[in-house]
């Protein structure tokens, strides 16, 4: 699957990374049951499956349950206690970095990434960016990652109150979102590296030129079955950009959202940094 990914200055030095919305699932398929424990024991028990593969099981099924119980909460009535739950999780929510979301975008199906951005930018810089992003989040997420799994059995010691207990759901999906964010990172790494790899050694050998690898996105790379890595810059992303130095304004942040079909919020993430 390949991830399209887009690259622009949102504020002076501050530049946003994400990725573009995919198409929605069809609602005959966001609508299947929940998997039961027995439906997931009886996964794990298969024969040849390796550790991994059993964790990855683990986490999709608890994920599951986390995103129905999330969605349980914000239908709820305005004003019960759960929906005042549902609005503390999105104050919470706000608080995370979007560096964070961008990295957990990036899923082990995804093989390839088509980077776009400005034609002012220069391609290598841009690649550059997305390597320091990938290296950062690698250590940082690992290191969150444990220091969330740490405070797990010191949270579930307030499964003894007669409320829900909310600290430890929270420091549970943070011990996820740093799992995915980690795993993200790493695959990025390794797309951005394998595509620049292949870049160096075409140029060394005289090949393809820079310019027709831009030109055409059906470039592939040596020893891989597709390209890991496809940088497109794109005239339309560039007339948005008049004013980045003093930071885009909420209506050129819209309008760039609805052409390259990004959210909305969490570009704006971006920018509030500064």
């Amino acid at each position: 699957m390949r991830a399209r990914v887009i690259v622009f200055p949102i504020k002076g030095r501050t530049w946003c990374f994400t990725r573009s919305i995919e198409p929605s699932i069809p609602e005959s398929e966001s609508a299947q049951a929940s998997p039961t424990l027995r439906d997931l024991w009886r996964k794990i028990s298969s024969d040849g499956n390796p550790m991994n593969q059993n964790a990855e099981l683990v986490v999709d099924f608890v994920t599951d349950k986390m995103n129905r119980a999330w969605d349980g909460l914000g239908s709820a009535p305005d004003g019960s206690f759960k929906n005042k739950i549902y609005g503390l999780g999105l104050r919470l929510l706000a608080q995370v970095e979007p560096s964070e979301l961008f990295l957990k975008s990036i899923s082990k199906e995804v093989t390839s990434v088509e980077i776009i951005f400005p034609m002012s930018l220069n391609q290598c810089l841009v690649r550059r960016r997305l390597r320091h992003i990938a290296t950062r989040g690698t250590i940082i997420h690992r290191r969150y990652f444990y220091g969330s799994a740490s405070l797990l059995p010191f949270t579930a010691a307030f499964a003894v109150l007669p409320l829900p207990n909310i600290p430890f759901f929270w420091v549970l999906f943070r011990t996820y979102s740093n799992w995915r964010a980690l795993q993200g990172s790493e695959r990025l790494f390794l797309l951005i590296s394998d595509s620049s790899r292949s870049s160096n050694s075409d140029n060394e050998e005289g090949r393809v030129t820079d310019h027709d690898r831009l030109e055409s996105s059906d470039y592939v790379p040596l020893n891989s079955p597709g390209p890991p890595g496809v940088l497109q810059p794109s005239e339309g992303l560039e007339e948005f950009l008049h004013d980045r130095e003093e930071g885009l304004s909420e209506v050129t942040i819209s309008n760039i959202c609805k052409t390259f079909h990004l959210d909305t919020m969490a570009v704006l993430k971006y920018r509030d940094l500064m």
